[in-house]
């Protein structure tokens, strides 16, 4: 399962030294919702070796503004509490797959 991610937490998980996969959404995003499926089958795929969260836009500004997410949703790839890597917009699963492949 996706962890939640929220201002409070993400510095915590940013500097766990896994990649971290932030999937930045909102309840009333149509696309968010169709790419959720896609982001808990991986958050299950990746369970130890990478994390995969979720960060609601509407409860966490702070992070939203900080990285300055103007359309959703946007996944943020982080390592060592630096984005390497960024999509924006729905994708396939193995789009999302194939970057965490590449960055773990």
């Amino acid at each position: 399962m996706a962890v939640e991610i929220t201002d409070a937490n993400y510095e915590q998980h940013a500097n766990s030294g896994k990649l971290v996969v932030l999937d930045f959404w909102a309840p009333w995003c149509g696309p968010c919702r169709a790419i959720a499926p896609a982001i808990e089958e991986l958050a299950n795929e990746y369970a130890g070796k990478a994390v995969i969260g979720k960060l609601n836009v509407d409860d966490n500004p702070e992070t939203s503004e900080k990285f300055g997410i103007r359309n959703i949703p946007t996944i943020l790839f982080v390592k060592n509490g630096t984005v390497v890597d960024k999509q924006v917009g729905a994708v396939p699963k193995s789009v999302l797959a194939s970057k965490i492949e590449s960055l773990i």
